[in-house]
């Protein structure tokens, strides 16, 4: 049975256009979670790209993955990565022996180098449908209602470290069984949360400002575990 990883990567991006070719740290965006992928073959089998546009398509090829060339009615910016996944595994039908599939974002392209081992192994070590990246928030959160803001997960004049735990979907890594994807869902309601302590899932790419602090973290990288 294989494990693939899917990297979705559509040609349109509003906030920061053609993002996904933007070279950061002298490679495309995208590239870092090609590379990461082809460096865990003794977990993944094959790294795809699903995408739509033309460009990203061929330095996908040049990195050395798959391209699953995704339709335009899957492509817009209110739809959903499970469906593009559902079409990679729609594509590949007759390759029936896909059993799980690790999704990487384009735009989460800084991991630790052993992240994908760890989560696997718990992924297993717990023989649940999914998994997904979680870190811890430490965030003071509240609502505002008629112009006066209302905490949420604290009281005012309490310490950041001494909030009740709360916890983010980092995006950082997904993986999820092939048939949970089918039925719809890369999160499924036995999911572990891998809970990861690290710069790196502080960085998911929508504004220019986002790509700069990925920048400097690259520029910092040998200083970071």
């Amino acid at each position: 049975m294989k494990t693939i990883a899917v990297i979705p990567a559509r040609g349109g991006s509003k906030r920061l256009p053609g993002k996904n070719l933007m070279p950061l740290g002298g490679l495309p965006l995208m590239a870092h979670s090609i590379l990461y992928a082809k460096a865990n073959q003794a977990i993944i089998d094959e790294v795809f790209v699903s995408t739509d546009d033309a460009q990203i398509k061929a330095v996908a090829l040049e990195f050395g993955a798959r391209v699953i060339d995704r339709p335009a009615a899957i492509s817009g910016d209110h739809e959903p990565t499970v469906t593009a996944l559902q079409h990679v595994l729609d594509v590949l039908t007759d390759e029936n022996n896909i059993e799980n599939i690790v999704l990487l974002q384009a735009t989460n392209p800084l991991r630790p180098q052993n992240l994908l081992f760890d989560c696997f192994a718990e992924f297993i070590r717990h023989d649940t449908d999914a998994l997904f990246t979680v870190s811890r928030n430490f965030d003071k959160l509240g609502a505002i209602a008629n112009g006066k803001f209302v905490p949420s997960n604290y009281t005012p004049g309490q310490r950041s470290q001494d909030l009740e735990p709360l916890y983010r979907e980092n995006g950082l890594l997904y993986i999820s069984r092939a048939e949970s994807i089918r039925s719809g869902k890369i999160i499924t309601e036995n999911a572990f949360p891998f809970i990861i302590d690290s710069v790196y899932a502080s960085v998911d790419i929508d504004t220019q400002a986002d790509f700069d602090w990925a920048e400097y973290l690259i520029s910092k990288q040998q200083n970071i575990l």
